[in-house]
């Protein structure tokens, strides 16, 4: 039975020279489970607002053709109607919470139609959603995950057959993903919704969705089963989307003449067991990296940071915290939503200022230095770029702090920044109006403008595809010369088993481990305290060999054979 139908469709925004959707036809069935991929501005989010009628009631432009959501004729019916058919949870889910307690934002929707029973709806999408017990608390209170699906819950009270999420687990930890994802398999099993996702991590894709949709250029290329769509190795990442590593690891034996052709490639962890049975392992060659830092850059002597929660109750997120950085380190700092990497790295931007306890920058004390003095030896780059751009131009937000601060060659260094960054040719851009790898390559350079000893970034390649990311991976590599320690915080474990020579992970503000990629991966206990997920191909490696240590696919080639 079709739960949605689109016929014809096309779709241009005011003012654009091309549709961003065109030449649409497409069924869904109800109670599947779909993922939506395709690269950065191929028109994932544009097509999900047409399924929900934001396109065309809310947001205008040329429409042409028809879309039917449970038989009903999104443009026929008020948006409000259509919340009752397909509920829509956004990448920005925080600002879908608009009530202080969490009963009173779950019910909200029901309350403004009317529904005499909205407190009760609002219960039952709570409990739906994994969030029982939670009705009396505030807002501020939840973790990330936990915000996250309070807006899948004021979504579901409402009763849709069709739930839409853009980006679900794009800015959680691996324990919150896997909780939202446990969530939607639960409400489209026990519940028979139709759930739609834009996905970029195909791990989750491989153990969730039936089907996967790949939109190029605003056109469905196809939509497949699930396993067949993974196998489409080379379709897949010319639209910059990282397939599996479990089914990259196959596909390169295949080439190389390992596997026999013609045969599915795995997709899970499960499949790969089965696959990859005949291969040997052979003594692991890999060279550990280590860390080249020398001199102390930062010192945490003895911080205790807490603050009072609004019902009074004395909050810590550090307690006598001792922590040494060191100069030339390349640092990710890991752990669950709530754990306090971006608290720590606020504290050494001055941004928050410890209970008890002193930090020092080389010698000098966070605590007794004016903020505009400590951001010649520290930058702190945001999780959302945009907030990084305060002008009307890229080149004037990067010269901005230079020339508020009356640096002699100020305009010399924004040439020789927007050259680096590869912007010079759109130096005259709103860099709020950027795609997400320009937008990140912009707040970089506006980072590093002051030469800073220490850089330190927050989720720089979140919601990014290939192509983009591997952008930000360069990028990064073009400041080793700038600035002398970097320090990102980030739950992408790719990113850190290719960057990161020290790894730090944070569990409830304390440091539970300190060190190289065997000793935090290869520690069990850390792992799950910590809520963390190895790369695939790291636990690929370990279920078919104890001692395999496996962190790429390129790794993973080299130690079986």
């Amino acid at each position: 039975m079709k739960i949605l139908e689109i016929k014809d469709l096309t779709f241009t925004y005011p003012g654009a020279k091309m549709p961003t959707l065109r030449d649409i036809n497409l069924t869904i069935e109800k109670g599947d489970f779909i993922a939506i991929v395709g690269n950065n501005g191929c028109g994932k989010s544009t097509l999900c607002k047409v399924m929900n009628g934001l396109i065309p009631h809310f947001i205008s432009g040329e429409f042409e053709g028809s879309v039917f959501a449970d038989g009903t004729d999104t443009k026929e019916v008020e948006i409000g109607d259509l919340a009752k058919i397909v509920g829509y949870v956004y990448q920005d889910f925080e600002n879908q919470i608009v009530r202080p307690t969490v009963l009173d934002d779950a019910s909200y929707a029901c309350m403004n139609f009317a529904m005499p029973d909205y407190l009760e709806r609002g219960r039952q999408a709570l409990k739906n959603c994994g969030l029982q017990g939670k009705e009396d608390e505030y807002i501020w209170q939840l973790s990330g995950g936990q915000t996250h699906l309070l807006a899948l819950a004021g979504a579901v009270s409402l009763e849709p057959e069709i739930l839409i999420l853009d980006e679900p687990i794009a800015q959680l930890d691996p324990r919150h993903a896997d909780l939202i994802y446990g969530i939607l398999k639960d409400l489209n099993e026990r519940l028979g919704k139709t759930i739609i996702v834009i996905e970029h991590h195909t791990e989750y894709i491989a153990d969730y969705c039936r089907h996967v949709m790949l939109l190029k250029e605003g056109h469905v290329e196809w939509m497949l089963p699930t396993e067949e769509a993974l196998n489409k190795v080379e379709a897949l990442q010319e639209s910059n989307i990282f397939p599996p590593q479990v089914t990259l690891a196959a596909y390169h034996l295949r080439e190389q003449g390992k596997l026999l052709r013609g045969s599915l490639l795995p997709f899970t962890i499960s499949t790969g067991k089965e696959v990859f049975k005949e291969l040997i392992f052979s003594q692991n060659k890999i060279q550990e990296k280590e860390s080249n830092g020398k001199g102390i850059s930062v010192s945490f002597q003895d911080i205790s940071v807490s603050y009072r929660s609004v019902k009074g109750e004395p909050k810590k997120i550090y307690e006598h915290l001792n922590l040494d950085l060191y100069k030339g380190e390349k640092i990710a700092l890991i752990g669950s939503n709530g754990a306090g990497k971006s608290t720590l790295m606020k504290l050494m931007t001055g941004l928050v200022k410890p209970n008890e306890g002193e930090i020092y920058l080389k010698d000098i004390s966070v605590g007794d230095t004016k903020p505009e003095r400590l951001s010649r030896y520290v930058s702190m780059v945001y999780q959302n770029p945009e907030d990084m751009f305060i002008m009307d131009s890229i080149e004037a937000d990067i010269a901005y702090a230079m020339k508020v601060r009356d640096v002699e060659d100020w305009q010399e260094r924004t040439s020789g920044l927007l050259e680096r960054f590869r912007l010079t040719d759109i130096k005259d851009r709103d860099g709020r109006l950027l795609s997400g790898g320009q937008m990140r390559r912009a707040s970089l350079a506006i980072g590093v403008a002051l030469c800073p000893e220490i850089l330190l970034l927050d989720e720089p390649t979140a919601n990014l595809d290939i192509a983009t990311r591997k952008e930000i991976m360069k990028t990064l590599k073009d400041i080793e010369d700038v600035t002398d320690t970097v320090m990102i915080a980030t739950h992408d474990m790719q990113l850190v088993s290719e960057w990161a020579e020290r790894i730090i992970v944070l569990d409830q503000g304390k440091v539970i481990a300190d060190g190289s990629r065997n000793e935090v991966f290869g520690n069990k206990t850390v792992v799950e305290k910590a809520g963390i997920r190895p790369p695939e191909i790291f636990s690929m490696g370990k279920a078919l060999h104890e001692d395999a240590f496996c962190y790429t696919v390129e790794e993973f080639l080299q130690s079986f054979v």
